[in-house]
């Protein structure tokens, strides 16, 4: 068997990968996808519709249906299944806000280089260190969506109709608490964000009618005390801001607030223990390079001893969402 000689092919790819996401921000920016929904299915349409040459039209379509992001059938064009679901401007599951949010860092990741020979001690919690109420206000309108979507996973994946109170550890806009709450009507929860962080949650509580249901404690997660009289808690999407010794102290809190026989789901970017994968959770840990935190990348395994630890029984982990988020679960025994 004649051995294959490697090339260079794969390496280009990395190299040039930016440009593929250059060219799907354009194709946001432009509205590309809305056309097309809207009726706008050729290329001579697309022009008048964008706004851009014929030329520049020819261009944007080659490669986005390189890309697959469109399909064509010889005559007319037509969203690929998820841009059709996810790119449509004005539908119910928009989620461009989610998929820009990361454009404004792209500078920062060509100096990657320069921010991993830095030197100086890193800050607590990165880019969050000086947050305002308007960045948070900000932060949360482009992460919302996505957050929604994980928190109806949760509620789905997870019982907790037999617990009487959640504590969604830095739960942000409070998607988790708010579909906890509307899938399970006797529960109550509180989330525990920065104080800038806790004035957006209490926007989004009240814009899905859970204000009653749902409280705020406005704090650090990693100094402040824990409530008393939780019997669940979720921890989910901020994994890769800390280290091992930030989280093994968060899980230990967890354990010590508990009421018996309580749970504990940690929800996070976490890799294999092989550490080859998944992609995007390895780069949320480099992502805490250029936020200048002491953040990393968790194995499972290491969440998992973590619980140990802190003297979690019954631990279990699982999938959560393929290729991004891992889920890890603890019991405190009762």
């Amino acid at each position: 068997m004649t051995e294959q000689k490697a090339d260079t092919t794969r390496l280009q790819r990395f190299a040039r990968a930016y440009c593929e996401s250059a060219v799907l921000f354009a194709a946001i920016d432009l509205e590309l996808f809305t056309h097309i929904a809207h009726g706008a299915d050729t290329e001579q349409e697309l022009s008048r519709a964008m706004g851009i040459t014929a030329l520049n039209v020819e261009r944007m379509v080659a490669v986005a249906l390189a890309m697959g992001l469109i399909e064509w059938d010889g005559k007319t064009l037509c969203n690929a299944p998820d841009t059709a679901r996810f790119l449509v401007k004005g539908e119910p599951r928009y989620a461009a806000d989610w998929l820009m949010f990361t454009r404004p860092s792209v500078p920062e990741w060509f100096r990657l280089t320069e921010h991993l020979k830095r030197k100086e001690a890193p800050v607590t919690l990165g880019m969050y260190e000086d947050l305002t109420v308007e960045e948070a206000r900000k932060y949360h309108a482009a992460t919302y969506s996505i957050g929604v979507g994980a928190g109806k996973r949760f509620s789905r994946l997870v019982d907790l109709s037999k617990r009487r109170k959640l504590l969604d550890l830095g739960g942000g806009s409070g998607a988790y608490s708010i579909s906890a709450v509307q899938t399970f009507p006797k529960l109550r929860a509180v989330v525990l964000d920065l104080p800038p962080v806790t004035e957006v949650t209490k926007e989004y509580l009240r814009l899905n009618g859970v204000e009653d249901r749902v409280t705020t404690l406005p704090g650090d997660f990693t100094k402040t005390a824990f409530p008393n009289d939780v019997d669940a808690v979720v921890m989910a999407s901020n994994l890769p801001i800390y280290d091992d010794e930030v989280i093994q102290l968060v899980v230990s809190k967890v354990h010590a607030a508990l009421l018996p026989g309580g749970e504990f789901h940690l929800v996070g970017e976490m890799i294999n223990d092989d550490r080859r994968g998944p992609l995007d959770a390895a780069l949320w840990g480099m992502n805490e390079a250029i936020c200048h935190s002491g953040g990393k990348t968790h194995t499972i395994a290491q969440c998992i001893g973590y619980f140990k630890q802190a003297g979690f029984a019954k631990i279990s982990d699982e999938v959560f969402v393929p290729g991004t988020l891992h889920r890890v679960t603890g019991l405190k025994a009762g």
